[in-house]
């Protein structure tokens, strides 16, 4: 079985954090409409989900991927790295708690789990505005017994190391190669995001399919070039808190 918790938005979400992109005002009419759609694409794909109630004092809250991060034999809760998103993970860990042995990064480490990019034991986390070098330390140290080490990436001009690179299959990344040091992905085969289409990078698999928004057909297009099955959903106004499809959900499979 696959779990996916997800949570409502905020009616503040026009308060969110913006940091690479010009902020524009956030219809939250749409915008529940497409988190809501998105909610229902995760159960078409067989995904038993675990809707969270909004938090109403948390604008940024729905993207609940930046307060944990899943793997198979342990769940880690985060520190994120905006002083307003600290307290989103207290509801995360009593969500994570009944399905998953539990981990916490502890202060003055910080890191959001959109820094977090799991490949089999490596872990690579983008050194980020909201991610440190003390929170790599601290990993390889909580994670060492696991059998995984976690490396800090450079990255340049996007919010999070998922902005640049994500996981599309065991050995193929998705990437946007001018936001990333792609050094530490060199044993990989990578799909490169279209030139005009330079937030395309995010993608989210789920069994055999890859769910990615509908604003980038021309790396829709590579993706399906290369025989993988995608399945669209629309985030652009998501999108304007600097949002795509892995920040709205945790995964546990």
């Amino acid at each position: 079985m696959v779990i996916a918790i997800t949570r409502e938005i905020s009616p503040r979400f026009n308060e969110c954090e913006i940091t690479h992109i010009k902020r524009t005002p956030i219809d939250l009419d749409v915008a529940r409409t497409q988190h809501h759609e998105y909610v229902n694409v995760l159960k078409t794909l067989g995904c038993t989900v675990f809707e969270l109630p909004a938090e109403t004092d948390l604008p940024d809250s729905v993207f609940v991927e930046d307060t944990a991060f899943i793997l198979p034999e342990i769940a880690v809760i985060t520190r994120p790295g905006a002083a307003s998103r600290k307290p989103e993970t207290e509801s995360i860990l009593r969500a994570l708690s009944p399905y998953i042995k539990l981990i916490q990064v502890r202060e003055p480490a910080t890191v959001d789990g959109g820094d977090v990019l799991v490949l089999g034991k490596n872990i690579y986390i983008g050194l980020s505005s909201r991610s440190n070098q003390t929170a790599i330390d601290q990993l390889n140290e909580l994670l060492r017994e696991y059998g995984y080490t976690v490396t800090g990436v450079k990255m340049h001009d996007c919010l999070h190391l998922k902005s640049a690179v994500t996981r599309v299959a065991e050995k193929t990344l998705l990437i946007n190669k001018s936001w990333v040091d792609t050094h530490p992905f060199e044993n990989f085969d990578w799909i490169e995001v279209d030139p005009v289409e330079p937030f395309a990078a995010n993608c989210l698999p789920i069994g055999e399919s890859i769910v990615f928004p509908t604003s980038f057909p021309k790396t829709r297009a590579k993706l399906e070039n290369k025989g993988y099955k995608i399945v669209t959903v629309d985030v652009d106004e998501l999108a304007k808190a600097e949002g795509a499809v892995t920040c709205c959900s945790l995964i546990i499979q």
